[in-house]
């Protein structure tokens, strides 16, 4: 019987509070608020309330330099024919995108990986991951990055992207992967 009244006060309570919690007031002049010329970021936290924070020139810099992170993380897999280590034509423009932004950020360093699919003995796999993500790494160089800024790995036929045994599969596991 006890527990009937709690929980029909709770049944009571929980949307009383939900919509106290819902509703806002806003202190904040809107004239003012908007002849803000300074670049402002949205912050959610724990209880969904939005803070508002003004960056510095430094902290958008910084904020730049992450959104160019997250661009190139998007893509950063170079793709190889079989049993070659060729660069295609096809990744020229994505490999300038990745050489901009090393040249223009010297203290950022990239680990390039690597990759070849299971046909073939283990140790010619490792020297044909090894030959490709030398093949990018030299490309990189000659757009002007730094030799310093980068570090070839192979894992060879060891970390496949696709674990099949179709063609498209094996096309998949052939390639170099830029790891910032």
């Amino acid at each position: 019987m006890q527990l009937n009244k709690i929980l029909k006060g709770l049944l009571i309570a929980v949307p009383v509070m939900t919509l106290a919690a819902c509703s806002s007031s806003s202190d904040i002049d809107e004239g003012a608020a908007n002849q803000s010329n300074q670049a402002t970021v949205e912050q959610t936290t724990d209880n969904d309330a939005v803070e508002v924070t003004t960056l510095t020139p430094e902290q958008q810099a910084q904020e730049e330099l992450r959104q160019k992170y997250d661009e190139l993380r998007q893509e950063q897999v170079i793709y190889f024919g079989f049993d070659a280590a060729v660069i295609q034509g096809q990744y020229g423009e994505l490999l300038r995108a990745h050489a901009e932004f090393l040249v223009k950020n010297p203290s950022v360093k990239v680990l390039i990986e690597g990759h070849a699919d299971e046909r073939g003995t283990p140790e010619y796999n490792i020297a044909l991951g090894e030959h490709r993500g030398q093949a990018v790494e030299k490309y990189l160089q000659s757009l002007g990055v730094s030799a310093s800024q980068m570090s070839v790995v192979s894992y060879g036929e060891e970390k496949p992207m696709v674990k099949s045994r179709t063609e498209s599969a094996f096309a998949k596991n052939r390639r170099a992967v830029l790891v910032y």
